[in-house]
């Protein structure tokens, strides 16, 4: 059989072939609207090419709308314009200034043609599985926030592998996908090191560190550098009903509990830095000039939105760490 579809691309996967050349088809006029490709079959034999592979190509133009299925009868063209809606599914735990900031950077970096839908999780398996599993065949790319969700692998195994990256947070299981991620453990131990000094004008380090949403390495990383300090230090999971007393310094995750502890260190006629030592995660402009100034250790969202977009752009397999600094302000002495 000839097929009205011509060879292209072959530096490039498969799936990748076949589907430039479905567009080449349809740009140079041997493909119209509402025209019927060649069967899966067909395609196949004419081709050279596995049937998932086929498949595969197929997915991804019905989620840009240039194919459309139809039971019974195969596939059909539906849509003409092959540079329209490169379909971008984006699953974020929570929005929050530092999401607001990765998110923008990403859109920022892609071109006018992609279609970015934003979802949230807020930490619960259930609704993570569910967004996703709703969603299959329906997007080009998946960009997935795992937090400290467990067994991810085993609804993201539902995709195409290659459509798939994993952001921020990664795990053993998630190995197999290209990712952006931070290296929590080493982000902890590496900022607290460097200020190792200025931690030594306090006689108790106190980590805040709510267990049910925050990433597992950066408990690790915290008692990595208790092992090596000596410091005294004590580990909680809330700041309700504690009242923190001169000498202290505290490391807080989420903002609440910054906020929170601010309250109880005024409230109780303390100065923060002098009495009080304050180190928060996860910069952002209000913490630069709250109290004039609190101490952060933080990534770069902005870098790790642009890095994430470029990846997907030049089709990337990779991981890349996206590195934390620690932000020194008058929040320590």
């Amino acid at each position: 059989m000839i097929s009205p579809v011509e060879y292209v691309g072959f530096g490039m996967p498969k799936y990748m072939q076949l589907i430039r050349s479905i567009e080449n088809a349809i740009l140079s006029g041997k493909l119209y609207l509402g025209d019927p490709l060649p069967s899966i079959n067909e395609l196949r034999q004419s081709f050279g090419f596995s049937r998932d592979t086929v498949l595969t190509a197929l997915n991804e133009l019905k989620a840009r709308g240039i194919v459309q299925a139809i039971a019974g009868k195969g596939c059909y063209v539906s849509g003409t314009d092959i540079t329209v809606k490169q379909k971008v599914f984006v699953l974020f735990d929570e929005f929050n200034a530092f999401k607001e900031d990765l998110y923008n950077a990403f859109l920022d970096e892609l071109p006018t043609h992609y279609q970015v839908d934003i979802y949230f999780h807020h930490f619960n398996r259930r609704i993570f599985s569910n967004l996703i599993l709703d969603q299959i065949g329906q997007y080009n790319y998946y960009i997935v926030m795992p937090a400290n969700l467990p067994k991810t692998e085993e609804v993201l195994s539902h995709l195409p592998r290659h459509q798939v990256y994993v952001l921020d947070q990664t795990a053993k299981g998630l190995s197999k996908y290209p990712s952006v991620y931070q290296n929590f453990d080493k982000g902890i131990f590496d900022s607290l090191m460097a200020v190792k000094d200025r931690l030594d004008c306090y006689n108790n380090l106190i980590f805040v560190y709510p267990d049910k949403k925050q990433p597992k390495g950066m408990l690790r990383g915290f008692q990595r550098f208790i092992r090596f300090s000596q410091l005294n230090h004590e580990l909680l999971n809330t700041l309700i009903e504690r009242q923190p007393k001169k000498g202290e310094v505290y490391l807080v995750l989420e903002d609440s509990d910054l906020i929170l502890l601010i309250k109880s260190i005024k409230s109780h006629g303390l100065t923060v830095g002098q009495d009080v030592g304050v180190i928060s995660y996860n910069d952002s402009m209000f913490k630069e000039i709250l109290e004039g100034g609190i101490t952060t250790i933080s990534t770069d969202f902005k870098q790790m939105g642009s890095r994430l977009a470029n990846m997907i752009l030049n089709k990337e397999n990779i991981k890349v760490e996206n590195p934390n600094q620690i932000i020194i302000r008058q929040s320590l002495c």
